[in-house]
């Protein structure tokens, strides 16, 4: 019982912080500042991730040891300006990545 209770308090504490900001923006016209705002968001939490990923050792330094991961995100930034495929650049960064790691 404990962990059906558990599993019940985690699901309301996921679904409010979903909700409310539903609930207070669909009847408020968002500003298109916001919008076009908002819009820089995910790419500005992916860059910095991998940004992260690939420069920063697991003490917090800098590094630019990580050579495979480097060639591997150049590759993937080209085929995905050239091709627009999110599919199709995964694929090949990891392969790219697999075998980089293999040689290197």
């Amino acid at each position: 019982m404990k962990d059906l209770t558990l599993v019940l308090l985690a699901g309301v504490a996921a679904f409010i912080p979903r909700y409310f900001p539903m609930l207070f923006f669909s009847k408020r016209k968002i500003p298109d500042w916001f919008n076009e705002w908002m819009g820089f968001v995910p790419v500005s939490l992916f860059t910095a991730l991998i940004v992260k990923q690939i420069f920063v050792t697991s003490t917090y330094a800098f590094s630019l040891g990580n050579v495979a991961a480097m060639i591997s995100a150049v590759i993937v930034i080209l085929i995905a300006y050239f091709t627009r495929s999110m599919t199709l650049s995964v694929v090949l960064g990891l392969a790219v990545m697999w075998g980089l790691t293999m040689l290197l």
